[in-house]
């Protein structure tokens, strides 16, 4: 059982935040979890060897309140939504460090709850 930080270590005030989805890449060496309230995405490397989660860095979703996220088939890219700025943002994911950034694409989508792909 590990315990790991989902904020930078510069916030203390953590009122009204909670983490709310965790998504496990499809190679299986990265990990994804939303923050709500500081409206971010935490990225995790999983250690092949132990399984333990290295925290990789918190990415902003340019939005408010990320309902959910998910990532495309293949992940490639991470796509979150977010419910209180009406807006789906979409990132690249490195395959080989697992790093979100940014494409500069955000749809305006009324209230997104949930995001699916069609197989």
């Amino acid at each position: 059982l590990q315990t790991v930080p989902t904020l930078p270590t510069d916030v203390t005030d953590r009122t009204g935040f909670s983490t709310a989805e965790v998504v496990v890449h499809p190679t299986g060496r990265f990990v994804y979890a939303s923050n709500r309230g500081h409206d971010s995405i935490a990225m995790y490397a999983v250690d092949a060897a132990t399984g333990r989660l290295d925290l990789l860095g918190v990415e902003p979703i340019r939005g408010k309140t990320p309902r959910n996220f998910a990532l495309a088939p293949g992940g490639r890219f991470l796509l979150a939504a977010g419910q209180a700025s009406d807006t789906v943002t979409v990132f690249a994911i490195d395959h080989s460090t697992g790093r979100l950034s940014f494409t500069g694409t955000s749809i305006d989508v009324p209230m997104p709850m949930c995001i699916r792909w069609r197989p």
